[in-house]
């Protein structure tokens, strides 16, 4: 059978092949379902940096990553909107071919300001930053020490390296010392963790890590998204352990800055080696440069109000304190309540009362550890935490 450009989609394909794959996603999807595992996209159309409106329901949502409520705050608007007006919707091509605007330029020395590094590289996502710039810098005979509790990103990137990876127990310093003493002579080693974790909201030992890292040689990546423009008067979790070195200190614009992007601030010539090297850079197309002017009016917003940054973490400990829970050290506050039917059950009335919390199941969490994550912002009234802590009460002893 020969199949010409006139032919409809699909057409060449044989049936058989199509209906084993129908049948193949089927099977999987009903095994899901019948777990409370299955996902579905919902329709949610964020209102401002508070409120969103899903089914025809208003809800105040405790759900986002917007931490600052930047994504609306009028000054981050105007400069993405200017920056479309000036240079258009996309960058048009990868950043080494012609889609490096001089505006990442002005960002990238912005971010190595704040981080006080040398450099910085600007890329589309923090999937694509954690995704490349592992194999960067590791390979087959190197190992990567990861966090067990590390962003998906992270595992992706170490996988892709083809490097050896060994996971260590979550923020345990004596299970990574005692790994790296064991296998510190396989080649290079690198070492990566969150700053803030994103299901736990707890944040990693720097100073202790970055001890280990130096004392066997090995590189050290953190990822900071959750943690910039939050903590350490916006700086990020390094700000809060001064005497940490942090070789790759990696970030994103898209929770407290409200926007889209990622970045990397390393000394300048790891910075010139990412750009000629890492994979997801070099053929991807370059983030929109609305994004970064995006990004560089958040970063001037946080710059003038120091109150700004530690209003998240101040309404995380409100809402602790309620519950008797542990004290948040981060905006994100995960109540665990263990079996994922349990917790869509909790997530639906909390629905019911007004409140968007959004149910998270594995394999994103461990199993047996699905729970609730409540994300606070910066506008979070104290009314709405105190009735929201009101509702969840009877959700946690249920």
């Amino acid at each position: 059978m020969t199949c010409g450009f006139n032919r409809r989609p699909g057409s060449c394909i044989p049936h058989a092949v199509t209906d084993t794959l129908t049948a193949f996603a089927q099977a999987k999807l009903a095994t899901l379902e019948a777990q409370s595992l299955k996902r579905s996209l919902t329709p949610t159309h964020r209102l401002d940096g508070l409120w969103v409106e899903r089914g025809g329901r208003r809800l105040l949502s405790f759900s986002c990553n917007d931490y600052l409520n930047l994504s609306h705050h009028p000054a981050v608007k105007a400069a993405a909107i200017a920056a479309v007006q000036a240079h258009g919707a996309g960058a048009g091509a990868s950043r080494l071919v012609t889609g490096d605007h001089p505006i990442f330029s002005e960002l990238e020395a912005r971010l190595a300001a704040l981080k006080g590094t040398e450099a910085a590289c600007v890329f589309g996502s923090g999937y694509l930053a954690n995704s490349g710039i592992i194999p960067t810098f590791v390979g087959e005979g190197d190992v990567v020490f990861v966090d067990e509790l590390a962003h998906a990103c992270i595992w992706s990137g170490a996988q892709l390296s083809q490097a050896r990876i060994v996971r260590f127990r979550h923020n345990d310093m004596q299970d990574l010392a005692e790994k790296l003493a064991g296998l510190r002579g396989e080649g290079r080693a690198l070492i990566a963790t969150d700053g803030v974790f994103s299901m736990d909201g707890d944040i990693a030992p720097l100073d202790k890590i970055s001890r280990l890292a130096q004392a066997h040689e090995a590189w050290l990546l953190v990822d900071d998204a959750h943690g910039l423009g939050v903590l350490g008067e916006g700086r990020g979790t390094a700000a809060l352990f001064p005497d940490a070195r942090i070789d790759l200190a990696m970030g994103t614009f898209s929770k407290a800055l409200g926007g889209y992007g990622a970045y990397v601030c390393a000394s300048a010539p790891v910075i010139d080696f990412i750009k000629t090297r890492t994979r997801t850079l070099v053929y991807t197309t370059g983030l929109p440069p609305a994004n970064a002017a995006a990004a560089l009016a958040a970063l001037d917003v946080v710059a003038a109000d120091p109150a700004l940054a530690a209003a998240p973490l101040a309404k995380a400990q409100r809402f602790t304190r309620a519950l008797g829970l542990p004290e948040a050290t981060s905006s994100v506050v995960p109540v665990v309540l263990g079996e994922a039917e349990r917790t869509l059950a909790a997530a639906r009335a909390l629905e019911a009362e007004g409140f968007l919390v959004v149910a998270i199941r594995p394999p994103t969490v461990p199993a047996g550890t699905a729970r609730l994550r409540v994300a606070f912002t910066a506008g979070h009234p104290d009314e709405e935490i105190d009735r929201l802590s009101a509702a969840v009460r009877p959700l946690m002893a249920s």
